[in-house]
C-alpha cells in the first residue's frame, strides 16, 4: 500500500505582489498569502488527511505556508524537514528586479525566454531544467521512499521547484510544462502506485488563480 504526496505552492509573497523576481530572496507572505495558505490548509482538513512528515524549502514564505497548513490540519508539531533543494528557481541577476524594469532593460522577448524556456537560464541563475536537477535527486532519495512506504507526505515549496516535480509526475512535455502555472496555496494530492507512477490526483481548489 503506497502513500500520499501533497504538493502546495506557498501563498502570495510581498514580492509576488510587487511584481518582483524573487528566486532565493526571502520576502514575507502578504495578508492574502496567509489567507491562501489557510484556505489550502482548511481544504486538506476537509479532505481528512493526516500527515506523517512535512518537507519545505529553506525560504520563509514556504516555511510559513507549511506551518499554517499544519495548524489547519491539527498537526502543528509535525516533524518538518527544511532543505534548499526545494528552493525556488534562482533568478540570478534578475532577483529583486521589477519584471517590467527587466523587460525595459533586456527586452520583452529576452525576459520571456528566461522566464518561460525550459533550459535557458537568466544571467547568474537557473533554468527550469537546472531547478529540476536539484529537486529530483532530493525527491528520489528523501521524499519518494516515504510515500512508497505508505506515509502521507506534505511538500510546501515554490512555483518552479514544484513545476519540475509535476512535470515528471504528470508526464508533461517541455512544451506542456512551460504553459503550466501553479496557483498559490492550492494543494495537489497525489496517490502513487508501487512503481512511483501516479494512480490518482486531486486538486483541492482553483488552479486558474495562478499568477
Amino acid at each position: 500500500m503506497t502513500g500520499t504526496l501533497v504538493l502546495v505552492r506557498h501563498g502570495q509573497s510581498d514580492w509576488n505582489l510587487k511584481n518582483l523576481f524573487t528566486g532565493w530572496k526571502n520576502p514575507e507572505l502578504t495578508e492574502l498569502g496567509v489567507q491562501e495558505a489557510t484556505t489550502g490548509g482548511k481544504a486538506l482538513a476537509d479532505y481528512g488527511i493526516k500527515f506523517d512528515i512535512a518537507f519545505t524549502s529553506a525560504l520563509k514564505r514556504a516555511q510559513d505556508t507549511c506551518r499554517i497548513i499544519l495548524d489547519c490540519v491539527g498537526q502543528p508539531d509535525l516533524e518538518t524537514i527544511r532543505n534548499e533543494a526545494l528552493n525556488e528557481r534562482d533568478y540570478g541577476d534578475l532577483s529583486g528586479l521589477n519584471k517590467d524594469d527587466a523587460r525595459a532593460k533586456w527586452g520583452e522577448e529576452q525576459v520571456h525566454i528566461w522566464r518561460r524556456s525550459y533550459d535557458v537560464p537568466p544571467p547568474g541563475g537557473e533554468s527550469l531544467r537546472d531547478t529540476g536537477a536539484r529537486v529530483w535527486p532530493y525527491y528520489l532519495t528523501d521524499i519518494l521512499p516515504r510515500v512508497l512506504s505508505g506515509q502521507k507526505v506534505l511538500v510546501a515549496a515554490h512555483g518552479n521547484s514544484l513545476r519540475s516535480l509535476v512535470m515528471v509526475l504528470d508526464k508533461l512535455s517541455k512544451e506542456q510544462i512551460l504553459a503550466l502555472n501553479l496557483a498559490t496555496g492550492v494543494p495537489m494530492v497525489y496517490k502513487l502506485n508501487a512503481d512511483s507512477t501516479v494512480s490518482a490526483k486531486d486538486v483541492l481548489g482553483d488552479m486558474s488563480g495562478a499568477h
